[in-house]
């Protein structure tokens, strides 16, 4: 469930349209869930620890009316657990695939359980393709971030008195980077094990890269450079942007609240971008464009979702897929923005240093 680019219209509006989508998808019921066979199916698994002839070590099956629950001491630390399904979702996954066999049997197509298709495991990977496409994401956004900061401290001029950048928004890019790489990573881990610390670490992050891609658009639109002013456009965002995660953590994770303030935020830049793409004489403008048209068709994915193909590729696998390419052309914009603005800057800096010659 998770995604974050943001420069034009382009991967920010990919970000933003991911999230919105991974949240509306999440908010809606499941047809599997309310399944009456599918919940005996769970709830005897639970009691006996068993689906049919598979039983699961991770169940700890009274004996005698004796709990069988090893003892603290006894138990593998957290970070050694994480490889292990527990009880409970060994029972759902196991009664899932006797449910979809079932129905399959009786040509009736998939449906969802627990707001996710029935995908086919592997190995500790819930959504194995999911994963996949959110560590190249990852990687994709590594390689643009680490690229733009070597090309502004490294292959650009420095400012001669304090070594700093030319480029006004180095810094903002900077962070930038770093909260979509947040975000990628949880949306891997989220889509490799969904339970409660995860869900909300996922949705967190990719709240947080919002609300920042918000501010990111709303400085280099305008572009705005004066620091001051920067501080009171971002420090209302920040403090609304942290009450909402601290709310979905701590208070309740609403879905619905969240969906709405995801919403909100990303349509607010989209329409920043779309409007300064718009107007604007930048000389990358078109990949501004490539990124809100290959976003709004890569969107149809999410509108028009589909079970999983070979119980591994569905609509939301694919949309993870699509996103590689577009945050490609997005840092590429990033870093073609810098340029451009230091060329501009250096001339002027010339302009105003070299005397003026005598007529």
């Amino acid at each position: 469930m998770t995604m974050a680019d943001r420069v034009v219209p382009g991967s920010s509006l990919v970000l933003s349209l991911f999230v919105i989508f991974s949240y509306v998808v999440a908010s809606n019921g499941s047809a599997g869930d309310v399944d009456p066979l599918y919940r005996s199916c769970v709830e005897n698994c639970e009691r006996s620890g068993c689906v049919e002839e598979i039983c699961f070590k991770s169940c700890k099956v009274p004996v005698n009316g004796a709990s069988v629950e090893d003892a603290w001491f006894m138990q593998e630390p957290l970070y050694l657990r994480w490889k292990e399904w527990d009880c409970r979702s060994d029972c759902r996954y196991h009664c899932m695939v006797k449910r979809e066999s079932e129905r399959e049997s009786l040509g009736q197509k998939p449906v969802k359980y627990h707001g996710k298709w029935p995908f086919k495991r592997v190995f500790v990977f819930q959504e194995p393709l999911s994963v996949a496409f959110s560590a190249l994401n990852l990687a994709m956004q590594f390689h643009g971030w680490l690229s733009f900061l070597i090309l502004v401290y490294y292959k650009l001029p420095l400012r001669p008195q304090n070594r700093s950048t030319y480029y006004e928004f180095t810094g903002l890019w900077n962070i930038y980077g770093i909260l979509s790489m947040n975000s990628w990573f949880w949306s891997g881990v989220f889509h490799s094990r969904d339970v409660e610390l995860t869900e909300k670490l996922d949705y967190s992050s990719a709240v947080a890269l919002l609300g920042y891609s918000l501010i990111v658009a709303i400085l280099r639109t305008c572009n705005v450079r004066d620091e001051a002013a920067r501080v009171m456009v971002a420090a209302p965002l920040i403090a609304f942007v942290t009450t909402h995660i601290l709310y979905l953590n701590f208070y309740e994770l609403d879905y619905g609240l969240n969906m709405k303030v995801c919403v909100i935020m990303g349509v607010l830049q989209l329409l920043m971008w779309a409007f300064w793409a718009g107007f604007t004489s930048h000389q990358e403008r078109y990949k501004v464009w490539t990124v809100v048209i290959g976003g709004a068709l890569a969107m149809l994915l999410e509108i028009y979702d589909f079970a999983p193909v070979w119980g591994y590729v569905d609509a939301h696998a694919a949309w993870h897929a699509t996103t590689i390419p577009l945050t490609y052309i997005w840092w590429s914009f990033v870093k073609d923005d810098a340029i451009l603005r230091t060329s501009k800057l250096i001339s002027r800096t010339k302009e105003k240093t070299e005397p003026k010659k005598e007529q």
